[in-house]
């Protein structure tokens, strides 16, 4: 028993290693190298010995530092990922964090929303809370690209808060390969937004 413990302990390690610092995982990222218990004691002790952290329950990271920063916080997305599960489902940022990764906000919200097509969790982290949501197909067809993001800022914002100011930043924000993919993915807007796209896709002519 203690033999195939340590043998699992060395698996798991040199995973983790594997990896640069950084990295987020769950248990399950060493499913494949051993029993769920196994996995959880060999975690259980890299985590005791500081070779790794917990972030939440299930949740872990392999820290990385900085000389004047000390150990380093990992990325809101990175977490998110490894709730998700690697490769299994797909995420949309959306809500106020779509808004601020657009620039459209400068305040980072505490509580962040990933549309996603896997099943809905919600993880604390620290301060922060990150929520997958489930969402329909239909709202996941953008998954992964500028438009979906762009999307999802606007329905935050509403109809009646976007202004001349949101559409000029918008403007900065967008090159000529993502005003053509608003155009490819109009279908799935509200008219209103649709508008807004087709606004901010007329501008790649004016360049």
């Amino acid at each position: 028993m203690g033999k195939h413990s340590d043998s699992t302990d060395s698996k798991v390690l040199r995973r983790i290693r594997g990896h640069a610092r950084g990295w987020v995982f769950t248990p399950d990222s060493f499913k494949d190298l051993g029993t769920r218990g196994s996995i959880d004691l060999a975690l259980m002790r890299y985590r005791d010995n500081g070779t790794i952290r917990q972030l939440a329950r299930g949740l872990y990271d392999f820290p990385k530092n900085d000389e004047q920063l000390g150990t380093l916080q990992p990325s809101t997305d990175d977490i998110a990922r490894a709730v998700a599960g690697r490769d299994a489902t797909r995420l949309q940022p959306s809500g106020a964090y779509a808004a601020n990764l657009l620039g459209l906000s400068t305040q980072v919200p505490m509580k962040v929303v990933y549309l996603t097509d896997g099943r809905a969790r919600t993880i604390q982290v620290g301060n922060r809370q990150i929520v997958l949501k489930h969402t329909t197909p239909r709202n996941m067809a953008t998954a992964g690209k500028t438009s979906g993001l762009v999307i999802q800022a606007l329905r935050h914002l509403g109809q009646k808060s976007v202004d001349e100011q949101v559409i000029a930043q918008l403007d900065r924000r967008l090159d000529d390969e993502a005003r053509r993919q608003l155009i490819k993915d109009i279908r799935y807007t509200p008219a209103w937004i649709a508008d807004i796209f087709h606004r901010l896709a007329d501008k790649e002519d004016e360049l």
